[in-house]
Order: C-alpha cells, then sequence, then structure tokens
C-alpha cells in the first residue's frame, strides 16, 4: 500500500530526528548551571528518587491501571480506532490516518498541560517527592492513550515491558537512546508476531525509574524549594512532552507495520 509506505518513511524521518536532537541555545545557556545545581544534589536524594519511582510504577502496574483507566473514555478510544482502521483497511487514505492520529495528538496536548499545572502547583508549596505518584500515573495515562489510539492494550505484561522501553527510549540520548530504540522496535516485532519475549518486569522497573529519576533530579531538588520551585514544571512539562512525542511515532509505526 503506497500510503502506508508513504507515511512509514515520514515516520523514519521523526524517529531520526527525534534521536538526532540537539540542545536549543537556552538549554545550552541553561547547562552550566544546571551542572552546578546537580553538583549539590545529595546522593540520597537520588536513592529516594530511584525508589519513590520504582514503588510508583508497581503500585500502577499491579494496581493503579483501573484507577487511571477512569480519567478517559478507554471504550470509546477503543470503537474510534476500530472505525478507523476499518476504512484502512479497505480502502487506506490521508484522511483515515489522520484521524488514528486525532486521540493521540489531543492526549499529548491534555496531559503535558496537566503535568505542568501539577508540577506549578506542588513546587511553590515547596513539595518536591509526594507529586511522584502522580506524575508516574500521568506518564503512564499518556502512553496507554496513546497505545490505544493505534489498537494496542497495555495489559499483558509483555506490553508493561514495551511501555517501560519507550520511556527509556524517549529520555536517554546518545547511544543509550539508540541501544533502546532498537529494543523497542524488536519488542514490537517478537510481541506482534507471538514471539515469546525473555524479561524480568521488576528490572525493567528499575532500570526506568533510574533513567526517569535522572531527568528529573535536578527540577525535584529546585521543586523542594518553596517559589523557586515553580520551574519544576518546566521539567514535567519536557518530560511528558519527550514520553508522548516519542509514544506516538512508535505506536504509529508499530500499526502501520501490522497494516502493510
Amino acid at each position: 500500500m503506497d500510503i502506508i509506505k508513504k507515511h512509514l518513511n515520514k515516520l523514519a524521518k521523526k524517529e531520526k530526528k527525534i534521536l538526532n536532537k540537539k540542545q536549543n541555545i537556552i538549554e545550552e545557556k541553561l547547562e552550566p548551571l544546571v551542572d552546578k545545581v546537580e553538583s549539590k544534589v545529595p546522593k540520597s536524594l537520588k536513592d529516594t528518587l530511584d525508589t519513590a519511582f520504582y514503588k510508583s510504577f508497581k503500585i500502577v502496574f499491579e494496581k493503579g491501571t483501573k484507577y487511571i483507566e477512569k480519567l478517559y473514555n478507554k471504550n470509546k478510544i477503543q470503537f474510534n480506532h476500530n472505525v478507523n482502521d476499518y476504512h484502512i483497511s479497505k480502502r487506506p487514505d490521508k484522511k483515515a490516518i489522520k484521524k488514528i492520529d486525532k486521540h493521540a495528538q489531543k492526549s499529548k496536548f491534555l496531559n503535558t498541560s496537566i503535568s505542568a499545572i501539577e508540577g506549578a502547583g506542588l513546587g511553590f508549596l515547596g513539595i518536591g517527592l509526594p507529586d511522584i505518584p502522580l506524575f508516574t500515573a500521568m506518564i503512564l495515562k499518556t502512553i496507554y492513550e496513546i497505545s490505544l489510539s493505534y489498537g494496542f492494550t497495555y495489559e499483558m505484561e509483555e506490553e508493561k515491558v514495551y511501555v517501560l522501553n519507550i520511556i527509556k527510549g524517549a529520555l536517554t540520548s546518545g547511544e543509550t537512546q539508540q541501544k533502546y530504540n532498537l529494543k523497542v522496535d524488536k519488542l514490537a516485532d517478537k510481541i506482534d508476531n507471538h514471539i515469546n519475549i525473555i524479561y524480568d518486569l521488576d528490572r525493567e522497573i528499575i532500570h526506568t525509574a533510574r533513567i526517569i529519576s535522572e531527568s528529573m533530579l535536578t527540577s525535584k531538588f529546585i521543586q523542594g524549594i518553596p517559589v523557586v520551585g515553580v520551574l519544576g514544571s518546566i521539567t514535567n512539562y519536557k518530560i511528558i512532552n519527550k514520553i508522548s512525542e516519542y509514544a506516538s511515532v512508535k505506536y504509529k509505526k508499530r500499526y502501520l507495520h501490522n497494516r502493510r
């Protein structure tokens, strides 16, 4: 199908852009300040953040998914996908594929906005750690809605491993990001072709928690300081934005590969 191939080529370029993304001018100028702040962050905070994110993922995976699903209409998202998928299966065109993208983009905008407001509010009060379970739930809500938009679920353990590697691929850089990006593609191929994968879910959670805490370390340190902590909202926004952008590319790519 030419239209499918065309969209896959566009996605390949978008993916390449994400993987080769460089710092903007503002980030470059702020980097020395960030490094200085990071040098002041106690190791105990890093360990605390690792543990907090680890526990948050464990709780959400084991008990929290049903509560996250109360924040969006799962059946409606799946119904809309099935309708659009039917049209694509019969006669794929740009309009049908654009409709598939619609909810994923809407989810991205809404969740990045909520995470920024939540980060700013708690930061203003000088609260740096209690919001981690909420932020973890927001990360997973974002990915869950995107996955449903492209016809995938997230209940199976293999899909949870896929979700965790989406997060790792979004928040790392350089060779590490390339490694996780390749792993995400391999996982998708094996899951969709019903090939058994070897995994340790607990270990995947540990690695994901570590990567998120590293991404948020300076933010959470600053966020513990009243008023100045409002800056934490910027990090919340950037992280959700990175994850949603990357997740949208990977799930759409996965969907289109299965539609060829």
